[in-house]
């Protein structure tokens, strides 16, 4: 495996093995999410579960939420990938969370980015301590809250007002992920991983763990890939046998477009080497990821808390919108748009750049991969050299590139 990194690597082929892998991908039929009483429930109009694998609610009317059930038989790991909750949507959300008895949330983006509403704020905060929605009879509170430098986690308790059962569940909150983009590096995302996993709350023991960012398909997608690959080294115990092409292809079966960019890609591919070294006995190892990840630092200026008052949910009532707009009608998926140079300035002024290419920790000492080396400069005008980004395109010193997408499953074909 370390050597197909580093031959992908050298030779920037990192756009050709994410085409590969979107050309390989099939199609299974949505019908249900386009039906139109399920529109004000999709964040997007161009990410929808697919027909076959999609998480049914049991005790309404209608039993439609944009969310996927992903098995992977294999490495004993299900997941529910989901959408960021409208918020109409919210209490489907914890409906959703009760039915399946998910016993962990993993959050992967913010409420607000780049000044856009990307997630209803569907927990209680400190200030308010709880949230009831009337008509699935829910109640949710907030038990505990422990905030890092770049994720937060909670303990939220869910009460069903009915029968009186209350259930712990834990809130793992990425808070330094920008959209469509990376972590900062293979040992902080492995670090908060590996949190997760000691929660217990990704086994057999509970139902699905529910992993959401805004769509539910990239940074979504990133997470549970690269934690099925590890699990799956562990139990095959020889990293060199687990192939991460055809794993992506395998979920892909079950959600559209999980992994977003070449540089997801990529990423993955490196978080999955740096997991490699905990199955191969390095002891020391992830103390050297949570050393790295400098959790106990103070929060930086750019990951703000996630409360934001313009994106807290409406009175509590399932299907029926109390104020604040929608975002359904917007596209996401930017896989299935042409590439363009703007991105990456539009990232350079977020400041998102400098964040997630800080390369001295991006793996650990002894890690293997190596970071690409930028092109020299030349005489050509700055702007030429930005309109040739795309193609000269190793990622690590350029935003990620957007291609067009036919995904699915191979099962409908």
């Amino acid at each position: 495996m370390d050597q197909e990194f580093e031959d992908i690597d050298s030779e920037g082929r990192w756009q050709k093995l994410y085409l590969e892998i979107r050309n390989q991908s099939h199609e299974c039929s949505y019908k249900v999410a386009k039906y139109p009483e399920n529109r004000n429930r999709n964040r997007y109009r161009d990410v929808s579960p697919f027909d076959h694998s999609r998480v049914k609610l049991e005790s309404t009317d209608n039993d439609y939420i944009n969310a996927s059930l992903v098995v992977m038989e294999e490495a004993q790991r299900s997941y529910i990938l989901t959408q960021g909750p409208l918020r109409n949507t919210c209490s489907h959300f914890w409906l959703m969370i009760w039915e399946q008895k998910t016993k962990a949330i993993v959050m992967l983006n913010r409420v607000i980015e780049k000044g856009s509403e990307k997630c209803a704020q569907y927990w209680p905060t400190a200030e308010e301590s709880e949230m009831a929605f009337r008509d699935t009879r829910l109640l949710v509170r907030l038990l505990s809250e422990d905030a890092k430098s770049y994720y937060t986690t909670r303990v939220l308790e869910l009460q069903n007002i009915s029968t009186g059962e209350k259930r712990e569940i834990y809130h793992f909150h990425y808070t330094t992920w920008p959209d469509f983009g990376v972590p900062e590096s293979p040992a902080s995302f492995l670090n908060f991983l590996f949190k997760v996993r000691e929660s217990g709350a990704l086994g057999e023991d509970h139902g699905p763990a529910v992993v959401h960012c805004s769509a539910g398909i990239g940074r979504s997608g990133t997470f549970s890939l690269v934690d099925t690959c590890v699990v799956l080294m562990e139990k095959r115990k020889d990293p060199s046998s687990v192939d991460i092409k055809n794993i992506l292809l395998d979920m892909r079966k079950y959600r559209m477009g999980l992994i977003q960019t070449p540089d997801q890609l990529r990423f993955s591919f490196m978080a999955v080497l740096e997991g490699s070294k905990h199955i191969t006995g390095d002891s020391s190892v992830q103390n050297r990821w949570r050393e790295l990840s400098r959790e106990d630092q103070e929060p930086t200026s750019d990951s703000p808390p996630s409360t934001q008052p313009p994106a807290r949910c409406p009175e509590r009532h399932n299907g029926i919108q109390r104020g604040g707009q929608l975002e359904e009608g917007e596209d996401y998926r930017q896989d299935s748009k042409v590439p363009a140079p703007a991105p990456c300035k539009e990232q350079e002024q977020d400041g998102v750049t400098t964040h997630k290419r800080r390369r001295e920790d991006s793996i650990s000492k002894s890690g293997t991969a190596k970071t690409p080396q930028s092109k020299p400069r030349t005489n050509d005008s700055e702007k030429k050299r930005k309109s040739n980004s795309a193609q000269t395109a190793p990622f690590l010193t350029r935003s990620p590139l957007f291609f067009s997408d036919s995904l699915g499953c191979i099962c409908c074909t």
